[in-house]
């Protein structure tokens, strides 16, 4: 079968390389990138595309251009936006230590809102969809793509885009995170628990149980990771995620 797969354009491919070059600390936070034409030939594209290129890294927040002053590497982690985390799990060849951790804290954050939103909006979407989880196969991947499916019903219910936008910039990391989460024959029971929890929430429309029983589980899953993690280095591979490119 022919790959169907459009190539990338030389903006595309020039983004890729200074984003990774930030990463990777090539261009460390707070320096300055080299002079257009230097930087043009170092990533082997004309000065029209790489102007391009810079204005879409301005614009989600990985440098500053100023009128006759070096282009700036900004502190991206803090001025970034969502664009910033899509292309931290697109592009990094090495996922910082605190990465994964950061982001289980920011679905602790969000999930109880989400959950309480959606048993309040929509009870019935949420039983159609955990009326289905007792029959789920007892394997890494099945809970893997469930527990993700589950996420994006109960947003969808909350009536609240916003979470969608943040889910989305790690769509594919997640399920391969959550893969090697789901190892774990005691992640597996710990999310079963969670999911009759919350189906009998939805049954008997309590919106505060759905989340405290999200809260619960967000909380187990963060410890539970931490045992996948075992503490580990400074950063965690991406191919030790077994990441696969979105």
């Amino acid at each position: 079968m022919p790959d169907w797969t459009p190539p990338s354009r030389p903006a595309e491919l020039a983004e890729r390389q200074l984003i990774r070059g930030i990463l990777e600390g090539e261009f460390p936070i707070g320096s300055t990138l080299p002079a257009e034409r230097e930087l043009a030939t170092r990533l082997g594209v004309t000065r029209p595309t790489l102007r391009e290129t810079l204005q879409r890294l301005a614009r989600d927040g990985w440098i500053t251009i100023k009128q006759g002053k070096p282009t700036r590497v900004k502190d991206f982690w803090w001025e970034g936006n969502l664009n910033v985390l899509r292309a931290i799990v697109r592009y990094s060849t090495e996922i910082p230590a605190d990465f994964i951790p950061n982001l289980l804290a920011v679905r602790l954050a969000l999930a109880p809102a989400y959950a309480r939103a959606a048993i309040e909006r929509e009870p019935e979407t949420i039983i159609a969809f955990l009326c289905r989880y007792p029959d789920l196969k007892d394997n890494a991947a099945t809970f893997a793509e469930t527990d993700w499916s589950l996420h994006l019903a109960l947003i969808r219910a909350s009536g609240n885009p916003v979470y969608m936008l943040i889910y989305n910039g790690f769509a594919g990391f997640y399920v391969e995170m959550a893969r090697q989460y789901f190892e774990q024959v005691q992640a597996r029971e710990s999310s079963r628990t969670f999911y009759a929890a919350l189906l009998t929430a939805a049954v008997q429309a309590d919106p505060a149980a759905a989340s405290a029983a999200s809260l619960r589980a967000m909380e187990e899953s963060i410890a539970l990771w931490r045992t996948v993690d075992g503490g580990g280095g400074p950063h965690r591979s991406v191919a030790h995620l077994g990441r696969r490119e979105l």
